[in-house]
């Protein structure tokens, strides 16, 4: 039976919460590789093999073990954390790829003036945060209220809703919503 580097390759990554740019970067690989590797189109040496498993990091023994089961990654370090920035608001997702996940987790920043848009929101599940410095607006189904440190929100995310930072600082928030949506 033929040993499939590309699937445990991904399997690995993933279990890590990494995706391939990540892996990538933390390997002093290049993107390309990573996913070559993983589809199975390049079989790479041993040494290259030893370089990306280090971004993980996993040894070559438990990489190749037959009863193999990845573990799940617990804790991640801010530099761990993806990015889903868009303009002026910055979202850092813990974990990388969240399919088959219920809960999605984010520390999001808010520069002066920034918002979602003038569009109202609306999708799918829950969500709930915590102010942790600044001031946003939070704006959920026509009911308006501007929280500050501590402050907190939840609601359906099923009803139309915006955030806005009308202060001069930089707002961050810590959030989470589920099932993942963003």
């Amino acid at each position: 039976m033929e040993f499939d580097v590309g699937s445990r390759l991904r399997s690995v990554r993933e279990a890590a919460g990494l995706s391939q740019r990540q892996l990538a970067k933390r390997a002093g690989v290049t993107n390309g590789m990573i996913s070559l590797i993983e589809q199975n189109r390049t079989s790479p040496s041993v040494a290259s093999l030893r370089k990306v498993l280090k971004g993980i990091p996993i040894s070559m023994s438990d990489f190749f073990a037959e009863n193999f089961r990845p573990k799940e990654k617990v804790f991640f370090r801010r530099d761990e954390l993806t990015e889903l920035s868009r303009g002026s608001i910055s979202f850092l997702q813990v974990g990388g790829d969240l399919s088959g996940r219920k809960l999605q987790v984010m520390h999001e920043t808010y520069k002066p003036g920034s918002d979602t848009g003038r569009s109202m929101l609306s999708h799918e599940g829950e969500e709930a945060g915590v102010i942790v410095n600044g001031h946003l607006e939070v704006t959920v189904d026509g009911e308006r209220a501007v929280l500050g440190p501590g402050d907190a929100f939840y609601f359906d995310s099923r009803r139309p809703h915006r955030f806005r930072n009308t202060g001069n600082v930089p707002c961050e928030v810590v959030t989470a919503c589920t099932p993942p949506s963003f």
